[in-house]
């Protein structure tokens, strides 16, 4: 259970129990929104190069010791997380006070540099506190096997974190999603849906920690699932980023050119719907990622220490 006291260096303070088990109504909750995400993931790329891929939207659950990891891992992301949120938060407040909104057929102020569009855009509204700037996260962690190695593991999950707390006390919609592929010929695709606006529920930030290095990862198809579910978000900025740390790679000849063309492709394709892609490399294949991704989506991670606050402070760019 969690506690919203906070420690003297701005951590948060937390109160350790045994999970109390689910009410049968909760379990058939639960039951539903699984249900919903997996016929809505099958929709989203039935008429894709993935149609006939065997996919699984998995809702993990939480346990005791997961929180425990999660307190551990959080303990020293919290204050840094809790500052920025602060700045940000005043940035904003500032904002939505004393900007005006450009670009308005009226408005109180006339823009003499505007004259030259011809589109009768002429004027500058103030915006008032109720039209602060509206933003959706979805963050993709590639859960392919080889995330395993150096570290790659713990600095996904501590970025994780970082952006899940940041979005909480922003009051940010934020989707999380892990994925990986070939676990069996029966789910070649395995998506794991750790936090989402749909059901929002305190406990995911500890089911985020079953983020795990797995299998294979088939990249254009977990772009695409999201990139559909932030597309038809109601935020005026849609943000997608995802942190991998190679190239598209599953069976049976879902790699090299082919894996890389889909993935470009999807890209282009829901950035014409308003999604904003960011790759986060942060393995051996940074070239790769770069190449796939385009150098203006390209955030090269070379110190996983510094990963989340870099992250976070990314994301705060965006509001």
């Amino acid at each position: 259970m969690r506690s919203t006291d906070t420690g003297e260096d701005g951590s948060p303070q937390y109160h350790q129990a045994n999970p109390e088990p689910m009410s049968e109504v909760a379990q058939q909750q639960e039951c539903d929104f699984r249900k919903k995400l997996n016929q809505t993931a099958r929709a989203m790329v039935s008429d894709s190069i993935h149609e006939r891929v065997k996919l699984i939207v998995h809702r993990p659950d939480y346990d005791q010791e997961l929180q425990a990891e999660y307190v551990t891992l959080s303990k020293e992301l919290m204050p840094i997380v809790q500052e920025i949120a602060r700045k940000t938060l005043l940035l904003l407040e500032h904002e939505t006070s004393s900007e005006f909104e450009r670009n308005r057929y009226y408005g109180s102020k006339f823009q003499a540099d505007s004259v030259a569009y011809k589109d009768y855009r002429y004027f500058a509204k103030k915006r008032p506190p109720t039209e602060s700037p509206s933003l959706v996260v979805g963050l993709r962690v590639d859960e392919s096997a080889s995330m395993a190695a150096f570290g790659r593991l713990e600095a996904a999950k501590r970025a994780v974190i970082a952006v899940y707390e940041f979005c909480q006390l922003c009051n940010i919609p934020v989707l999380i999603y892990g994925d990986t592929a070939d676990v069996s010929r029966l789910e070649q695709m395995s998506i794991f849906a750790y936090a989402d606006f749909d059901k929002r529920d305190d406990n995911d930030r500890y089911r985020l920690m079953r983020i795990q290095a797995r299998s294979n990862n088939r990249d254009g198809m977990a772009l695409r699932v999201m990139g559909e579910r932030l597309a038809v978000s109601p935020e005026q900025t849609k943000l997608l980023i995802s942190i991998s740390d190679g190239q598209p790679k599953a069976m049976d000849n879902y790699t090299g050119r082919y894996a890389i063309t889909d993935m470009q492709q999807t890209i282009e394709e829901y950035e014409r719907k308003g999604i904003t892609f960011l790759a986060a490399a942060i393995g051996q294949d940074k070239d790769v990622i770069s190449e796939i991704y385009g150098n203006e989506r390209f955030l090269d991670i070379t110190n996983l220490r510094e990963f989340p606050a870099k992250l976070v402070r990314i994301i705060a760019r965006y509001l």
